[in-house]
């Protein structure tokens, strides 16, 4: 009966928001915050309907679902069962005319992390694509029932940055990442990473034996200066385009590439850790960030992603 109220309450709240798109759908007006955090509303449940006709989607259209091209109607449409309920994260960008969203919601009756982007033109969707997270761990799911505060809290107004420049900080992430050296993003010293829930950085204690447990207590920007991540050939396909100057958010869309002919990483500035071994073949991994940003810095990183075969194509060619 729990589970029944509070999903009877979360379709009211989202019917209500709706209002607000199809408001601003009938007039020239540019869908504003409100505007684009409701379309993504209406576009979950429409998702979970199973029915593409419950949003505005324009003739032509395009959907990319997990780097596959499809049609309104197919994959996620097809298995999507719940709507997100207490873990959502709206990223609302009027300039761009999109939005980038990070939620769990329910496929078949179980989790899945969903990264959404949407695009609209003339009160119509013209872009859709879906990055989906499944099979996700028990320690990653404990840490996706809620949104953590820092991401959702506004911005006080002497701490905001504009629009282009939290772009060009999430964009920085990733030079940091290519370059191996976390100064060339501005991370706080409380900076925290989730990818797939799972805590990656600045964690208190190691969360497993060994070297990798050692790394992950280190902070986002000393973890990322030692080394850790030279298993990554390259980034491509980044595309940061959607912040929201109120929230401090940034929602960065990316490739990584792994070749994996090297089969470890050396380590620098960790005492007893030299060395990394890595046991497995090559990958790629579609990922999607979201960043939170106060003060120029950015403070917590959300994030997730999903493996594909080595050089896989992005769906968007």
């Amino acid at each position: 009966m729990t589970r029944l109220l509070s999903t009877v309450v979360a379709l009211l709240a989202v019917s209500t928001g709706a209002n607000v798109f199809t408001q601003q759908q009938g007039t020239n007006a540019r869908c504003d915050r409100a505007c684009l955090t409701a379309l993504v509303d209406s576009y979950l449940v429409a998702l979970v309907a199973h029915d593409p006709g419950r949003v505005s989607i324009a003739s032509g259209a395009k959907l990319v679902e997990n780097l596959t091209p499809m049609k309104p109607g197919e994959g996620l449409w097809k298995t999507a069962t719940a709507v997100p309920t207490t873990f959502k994260i709206h990223v609302p960008d009027p300039v761009s005319g999109q939005v980038g969203f990070i939620g769990v919601m329910q496929e078949s009756g179980k989790p899945i992390q969903l990264a959404l982007r949407l695009k609209v033109d003339q009160g119509r969707i013209v872009e859709m694509e879906h990055l989906i997270a499944r099979n996700l761990s028990e320690r990653g799911l404990a840490n996706l029932q809620t949104v953590r505060s820092g991401l959702l809290a506004p911005i006080p107004a002497a701490q905001r940055s504009t629009r282009e420049q939290l772009l060009k900080i999430g964009a920085s992430y990733y030079d940091a990442l290519d370059d191996n050296e976390g100064g060339k993003a501005p991370f706080a010293d409380d900076c925290v990473r989730h990818e797939n829930g799972m805590q990656t950085s600045t964690n208190s204690a190691p969360s497993m034996p060994g070297a990798m447990g050692t790394l992950g207590t280190l902070g986002c920007a000393a973890q990322i200066s030692t080394g850790t991540f030279t298993y990554i050939d390259k980034i491509d396909n980044r595309r940061v385009e959607i912040a929201d100057v109120e929230t401090g958010l940034v929602f960065g869309l990316s490739h990584f590439h792994h070749s994996m002919k090297q089969k470890f990483v050396t380590i620098t500035g960790v005492p007893n850790v030299e060395k990394v071994d890595l046991k497995f073949d090559a990958f790629d991994l579609p990922a999607a960030h979201i960043y939170k940003v106060r003060g120029g810095r950015i403070h917590e990183i959300e994030a997730m992603g999903f493996t594909t075969p080595y050089n896989s194509k992005t769906g968007w060619e």
